[in-house]
């Protein structure tokens, strides 16, 4: 996945090679699929799916909570909600199956999916080069980060380009810090950069006027904005890139069916009232696509 998230990033940094890209946006794909073959067919999700998956009558989705709005427990339980959360369930549905939700470290995912111990993976993963190597992905959502200031915007920051000369703060190690950098380095006047240890512990910054922006991934953003009323959220969202629900590269009828169920989804509407659910409607896709990074 795509997130410089304060709970992951570490651990997600000394992963092997095959999920070493937890924590950036740079590392993305060239070669786009926008159909999976079976899905030309006219066929409804539930008739696509494998025979083996049909027998089970259960469909396991693994998850790493700890990424609100995307993956989280409801307050004071062990229950999983969150976009991620509701969308599986939504899948699952179509497909005619029971879920079966689990969480799991984040590091596990990938290895654990292709151990046969989940059948996918939905977990705010980036839809990068190198994972597809080892899984294949159904594209669901797309992201990237976003500037957020104080309340009212006192500074008038518009763009990027308007943070040179300001004092900014950045996650260390997060792909916001490199969209950060790479504006700077197009700055006639320099930003003052100081970086922070996590999204939260940036935003006392700005609380205390140590900073007048930060940069966030576009959907805990929005969980701020909701839960503090305290902040700002700039639209315009920088480096982009989709994430996916991983599917074992065996499973290729798995991958059509879900990508089918997905599409059905989207053209009824359920899958836009669960992101509105969460206050992320600005990362929907209009077609659920196999592998279509760039």
């Amino acid at each position: 996945m795509n997130r410089p998230r304060s709970l992951r990033c570490l651990a997600a940094l000394a992963l092997v090679a095959l999920a070493a890209t937890a924590c950036g946006r740079s590392d993305q794909g060239s070669s786009p699929s926008t159909a999976a073959g079976q899905n030309t067919s006219g066929k409804s999700a539930a008739e696509l799916l494998p025979a083996k998956n049909k027998q089970s009558g259960v469909l396991r989705v693994a998850t790493s909570v700890g990424y609100p709005p995307m993956e989280m427990y409801k307050t004071g339980t062990t229950e999983l909600t969150g976009v991620d959360p509701d969308l599986a369930a939504a899948i699952a549905g179509r497909l005619g199956l029971k879920l079966e939700l689990s969480n799991s470290s984040f590091d596990g995912l990938i290895p654990g999916l292709q151990a046969g111990r989940y059948d996918l993976v939905m977990s705010s993963m980036t839809d990068s080069e190198q994972r597809r190597q080892a899984v294949d992905f159904v594209d669901y959502f797309r992201t990237g980060g976003v500037i957020m200031t104080k309340k009212g915007n006192p500074e008038g920051i518009k763009s990027l380009e308007d943070l040179c000369g300001k004092k900014v703060v950045l996650a260390k190690g997060s792909s916001n810090l490199e969209i950060g950098e790479q504006q700077n380095a197009k700055c006639a006047t320099k930003m003052a950069i100081s970086q922070s240890e996590d999204s939260p512990t940036g935003l006392l910054q700005l609380d205390s006027d140590r900073a007048v922006a930060t940069i966030v991934d576009y959907p805990v953003a929005q969980m701020f904005v909701k839960n503090s009323g305290s902040y700002e959220v700039l639209p315009e969202q920088y480096g982009t890139a989709p994430w996916g629900i991983a599917v074992a590269k065996k499973d290729a009828g798995l991958r059509d069916a879900v990508q089918k169920a997905l599409q059905e989804l989207i053209d009824g509407g359920d899958y836009r009232k669960v992101l509105d659910t969460y206050q992320v409607g600005g990362s929907a896709v209009e077609h659920a696509t196999v592998n279509a990074a760039q």
